[in-house]
């Protein structure tokens, strides 16, 4: 892999010697709302000059890391099944070298790609899920590919009681229906986070850790395709984001950012933020 001509701050590490790797997954062709997160990833990355590489949260600096930022992967947006396997290819590529593939996204359904590729490495592998959105949707309009369905297809290759979800307060009821059944859902905030976090410690299952950013307030973060009344504050965020650290997290991603829905830039310079907090937490 060549070096991003443009990279997240402070992530400009050779691959060789790299504990983890980002790369960008700008896909949204499947949106059911407003679309644009697409340009999520590349955004991120020219607006993290905007902030410094020390978090004052975590006494930790990016400079002190050694982090790959391998760019965006050119996807195909007029086919879901093509986009995700490009991107299951580059998540394997990266888990099989011993390091932690991390991912911007794009809309939630790119997280099935990077999921595909961990499962295969990590059959006994669990997902922390934070988002607005439940994503259970057995399909959105006929379709099984769509960021509304990405949880369930995800739960098609694991099964029950490995997918823990927090700040859901959106879907259908079928999908509620289906949570009580065979996901382990926690609505409107983190409550119970803790206590997950503590069990899956003890069993040191591998964990995949996905953030649909729009699990945040839309009052803090209005750049996004779905926004939800009712979201979760920046600082209960990376409270939640820091307690998920302490798991044996192998991959992780955040997504979902329009930034051109949120003309301040206010929402890209959050989400530069929470990756930023994301990486040092992780490394």
């Amino acid at each position: 892999m060549q070096k991003n001509i443009e990279t997240f701050i402070g992530c400009d590490c050779d691959y060789e010697e790299a504990k983890m790797v980002l790369f960008g997954a700008p896909f949204d062709s499947t949106t059911s709302f407003r679309p644009g997160a697409r340009f999520g990833s590349s955004a991120v990355r020219h607006e993290s000059f905007g902030i410094e590489t020390y978090s004052p949260y975590q006494n930790k600096d990016l400079e002190d890391t050694c982090i790959f930022d391998s760019g965006d992967i050119e996807l195909c947006f007029g086919s879901a099944e093509m986009a995700l396997k490009d991107i299951e290819e580059r998540a394997a590529e990266i888990l099989e070298d011993g390091k932690l593939p991390l991912m911007i996204g794009g809309e939630h359904l790119v997280t099935l790609g990077a999921v595909r590729a961990a499962v295969k490495k990590y059959p006994d592998l669990h997902i922390i899920h934070f988002d607005a959105h439940a994503d259970l949707r057995d399909d959105y309009l006929g379709a099984k590919l769509s960021h509304a369905c990405v949880i369930r297809r995800c739960h098609d290759l694991i099964g029950d009681g490995r997918i823990h979800q927090f700040c859901i307060r959106s879907g259908e009821k079928s999908e509620f229906v289906f949570a009580k059944e065979h996901t382990d859902m926690h609505l409107f905030g983190f409550e119970g986070l803790s206590e997950t976090v503590s069990e899956l410690k003890k069993t040191g299952v591998p964990i995949y850790f996905t953030i649909d950013l729009d699990c945040l307030d839309p009052s803090a973060f209005p750049g996004t395709g779905t926004p939800e009344a009712g979201g979760v504050t920046f600082m209960e965020l990376l409270n939640a984001i820091l307690t998920v650290a302490e798991t044996k997290v192998i991959a992780a991603d955040i997504n979902e950012l329009a930034p051109m829905l949120d003309a301040s830039g206010v929402s890209t310079a959050a989400a530069c933020k929470i990756l930023r907090e994301l990486l040092l937490a992780l490394y």
